[in-house]
């Protein structure tokens, strides 16, 4: 399981937007001692419009002040009805401080997974999204990425939005030089000649010469 964390804070609601069309299934983190706050509101829309399962995260259930009922409520009213009360979305009472409920927390997700028989092909051709992207000193631009198809490989040309290049080089989560990287695993690759958009999407192509073609097409259409 490969979790994509975006910020709750109201600055980031493109991030979040962006999350949740790269991910399969959306945990939504609500504070059981604080409720549902504009922020939520906004989550709870963006992952209704998705169409991806919602699972939601009850947390901070090891404080006193916690109320889970009053945030079911509050997040009922917004349509998202708990399974315990004749609905459709799992509630799980955590709590990031003491550990509490992870376990289940994690059952749900792969129960979840399993009814929506998530599956990729290791074989295919490598298609990856973006999560972010930046331009590094020394290492020019740089993509994270999660693999949703296929295995993607330090050599492959690529293609992701208008820009282009080969991999050269990918650093596992621990910073670590990785060679290849299969399905639901993120890596921060490098060798594209310009700075991806976060949301793109990078396909592997056959040789450079399609992935510049491919590149320079979508240059075109973006300027006009």
């Amino acid at each position: 399981i490969t979790f994509i964390d975006t910020p709750g804070h109201a600055a980031f609601s493109h991030m979040r937007q962006k999350g949740t069309e790269i991910t399969d299934i959306i945990v939504i983190v609500v504070a059981a001692d604080d409720g549902v706050k504009p922020q939520t509101l906004e989550v709870i829309k963006l992952a209704q419009a998705s169409g991806a399962p919602i699972i939601v995260a009850l947390n901070k259930m090891d404080k006193e002040t916690a109320q889970p009922d009053m945030v079911k409520g509050q997040m009922a009213e917004h349509g998202i009805n708990p399974v315990d009360w004749g609905g459709d979305i799992p509630f799980v009472a955590v709590s990031a401080k003491s550990n509490m409920g992870i376990d289940d927390l994690l059952e749900e997700i792969l129960t979840t997974a399993e009814i929506l028989e998530l599956r990729a092909n290791k074989d295919a051709l490598a298609k990856a999204a973006v999560i972010e992207s930046s331009l590094e000193k020394g290492r020019g631009p740089v993509a994270t990425v999660i693999v949703q198809n296929g295995t993607l490989k330090v050599g492959d040309y690529v293609v992701c939005g208008a820009a282009y290049g080969r991999v050269k080089a990918m650093l596992d989560e621990n910073k670590k030089q990785i060679k290849t990287l299969l399905p639901s695993h993120t890596a921060v690759v490098a060798g594209l000649n310009s700075v991806p958009a976060s949301g793109e999407i990078m396909t592997v192509m056959d040789d450079e010469k399609v992935a510049k073609a491919y590149a320079l097409k979508r240059h075109e259409y973006d300027r006009h």
